[in-house]
């Protein structure tokens, strides 16, 4: 007779096989999510899932929420609803995992910094509250400048420096925080080719090292040769998945509506359209 304590060998592995590895939490996990400013909802009950390790664009038209979604799950804004998980754990718990890129128009150009302080901002947590650099932080921070062609503007006063080169220079202070995951809101937005063809490349190279990006986007032709995953919102969510499966007509007229013609969805959806 079997020891009552004692566990059938059916529910027993397998002698000879190894236990299935249980799956990493996703990157970035929203549930429910609601944020209005004042009376006015601009996200509403928002689920939404990136595994990590991808490439993922949120997109959809302007006033959609694709902004204030990355400010909520930063905790910049207030939901009235809903919960943010990063690798399974609240943000409080993994706020040192995450770097952000905001938007330029955010950004005060005048502040009185040289552009090597700035990527230097991204190692604060490492810096403490008497912020000594040692040498050791200006290698690295002289490393993430030249990681995105900005090596030999590190004295500049960020004012002095085009939209391309600022938006270098903060991508260059994300990579200092040397994240898991990445959100960046329009890194592409009016910027150079040589400026956008440089972040995209950094991207790119994050991702092949297993960190995962979550980009704001608006420039629905180059969807397909920027990124892996779509997230499409209007105020609500449209459609998430593989590029391939959500950037259809069908989802982009549900997005945006009379705003795009029928002419110009079927083009970038059949690839006309070149990056």
């Amino acid at each position: 007779m079997a020891h009552p304590l004692s566990t059938p060998r059916s529910l027993l592995q397998t002698e000879g096989t190894v236990a299935a590895t249980p799956a990493p939490p996703p990157a970035l996990q929203v549930g429910g999510l609601t944020v209005a400013y004042g009376e006015k909802p601009v996200v509403f009950s928002v689920d939404m899932s990136v595994a990590q390790g991808t490439m993922t664009a949120i997109v959809g038209p302007n006033g959609a929420g694709k902004s204030t979604l990355l400010k909520a799950v930063l905790g910049l804004v207030k939901p009235l609803s809903g919960e943010v998980r990063l690798f399974g754990l609240p943000l409080s718990r993994a706020r040192d995992r995450v770097a952000y890129v905001p938007q330029r128009a955010s950004v005060d150009w005048d502040f009185p910094a040289r552009v090597i302080d700035v990527v230097l901002m991204g190692l604060h947590r490492e810096l403490g509250l008497l912020r000594r650099v040692r040498p050791a932080h200006l290698d690295r921070a002289r490393a993430c400048l030249a990681r995105v062609g900005m090596e030999d503007f590190a004295t500049r006063q960020i004012g002095q420096l085009s939209g391309g080169q600022q938006q270098r220079v903060f991508l260059a202070r994300a990579l200092a925080q040397s994240a898991d995951l990445y959100l960046l809101d329009e890194p592409f937005a009016g910027v150079d080719a040589a400026t956008e063809k440089a972040i995209i490349a950094v991207l790119k190279d994050l991702r092949a090292e297993g960190r995962t990006i979550v980009a704001v986007h608006h420039d629905l032709s180059t969807i397909r040769a920027y990124f892996e995953h779509m997230f499409l919102i209007n105020m609500r969510a449209i459609a998430a998945g593989p590029v391939a499966e959500v950037f259809t007509a069908a989802n982009l007229q549900r997005a945006y509506g009379g705003r795009l013609g029928e002419a110009q969805v079927a083009g970038m959806q059949a690839g006309d359209a070149t990056p």
